[in-house]
C-alpha cells in the first residue's frame, strides 16, 4: 500500500492558518491597547508563531496519514480475533501510554506542582491520570463488546463525581475538572478513538457511530473521578498527620 505522506498538506496548512489568524489579531489588539510589551519580547512571540504553525500542520497531517489509518486497522484486527476480549487489556495499555505521553497532561501536572509548592507532585498526578484514562478505555472496550448503552456509565459516573465533590477540597475539585479536558488531548483522540471506531466497524451487531464513539466521554470523566479520589486520600493523610 502506497502512502503519500504530504497528500493534501496544502489544505491542512490552510486550515491551520484560518485557526491561527484570529488568535494573532486578538493578540495584536491587546498588544496595541493593553499589553504594550517591549519590542524584543513581541518579536520573540511572533517568531514562535512560525514553528507553531508548521508544528500544528505537520501534526494534523501525521494524524491524517498515520494515526487514523493504523488505529482503525488495529481496532479491526483485534476485534476480528477469536479472543476479542483482548481489546480490554490492550485498551488499558494504550490509554495509559497515550496519557503518559500527552504533552498537555505533563504541562498541567507541572503547573499543579508549582502552584501547590510541591505538595502535589507531578509524578503522582501523572500516574493518577494515566491509570484513570487507561481504566476508562478498558471500560469503553468492555462496553462495546457487551453492547451496554453509554448512559449506563455516564449518569452514575457524574453522580459519583458530584458526591465526591462534597467531600473533596476546592483545590482538588478545580484540578479534577481541568484534568478531564486536558486528558482528552491529541494523543488520545486521534489514535485510541480510531481503534474504537475500527473495532466497532467489524463487530457483528455493532454500529461505529453508536458503539465506536462515546469513548471520549468516558475518557473525560475518568480523570475527574481519579483526581477527586486522590484528593480524598490527600485529605485523609493530612488529617492523620494533624
Amino acid at each position: 500500500m502506497e502512502i503519500k505522506v504530504f497528500d493534501g498538506f496544502g489544505h491542512i496548512m490552510l486550515e491551520v492558518g484560518f485557526a491561527l489568524v484570529p488568535l494573532l489579531f486578538f493578540f495584536l489588539f491587546f498588544q496595541i491597547f493593553i499589553l504594550r510589551l517591549p519590542w524584543p519580547q513581541l518579536l520573540n512571540i511572533l517568531k514562535g508563531l512560525v514553528p507553531t504553525f508548521f508544528g500544528l500542520a505537520l501534526f494534523l497531517q501525521g494524524v491524517k496519514v498515520g494515526f487514523f489509518p493504523i488505529g482503525t486497522q488495529m481496532g479491526a484486527i483485534l476485534a476480528g480475533l477469536h479472543h476479542n476480549w483482548l481489546l480490554i487489556p490492550i485498551g488499558f495499555v494504550l490509554g495509559f501510554v497515550a496519557t503518559f505521553a500527552e504533552p498537555a497532561v505533563r504541562i498541567l501536572n507541572l503547573e499543579v506542582e508549582k502552584t501547590s509548592s510541591g505538595s502535589i507532585p507531578q509524578s503522582i498526578m501523572l500516574y493518577t491520570l494515566s491509570l484513570g484514562v487507561g481504566l476508562s478505555i478498558a471500560l469503553s472496550m468492555a462496553r462495546m463488546l457487551l453492547g451496554i448503552p453509554l448512559w449506563y456509565f455516564i449518569i452514575p459516573g457524574y453522580l459519583l463525581a458530584m458526591l465526591l465533590m462534597r467531600h473533596s477540597s476546592k483545590t482538588f475539585t478545580s484540578i479534577a475538572f481541568d484534568s478531564g479536558g486536558v486528558a482528552t488531548g491529541p494523543m488520545t483522540v486521534t489514535f485510541i478513538m480510531a481503534v474504537s471506531v475500527g473495532a466497532a466497524g467489524v463487530m457483528e451487531g455493532r454500529d461505529p457511530l453508536l458503539d465506536g464513539f462515546g469513548m471520549i466521554t468516558l475518557v473525560a470523566l475518568a480523570p475527574i473521578l481519579a483526581v477527586l479520589i486522590l484528593g480524598l486520600l490527600f485529605n485523609r493523610r493530612q488529617k492523620e498527620r494533624a
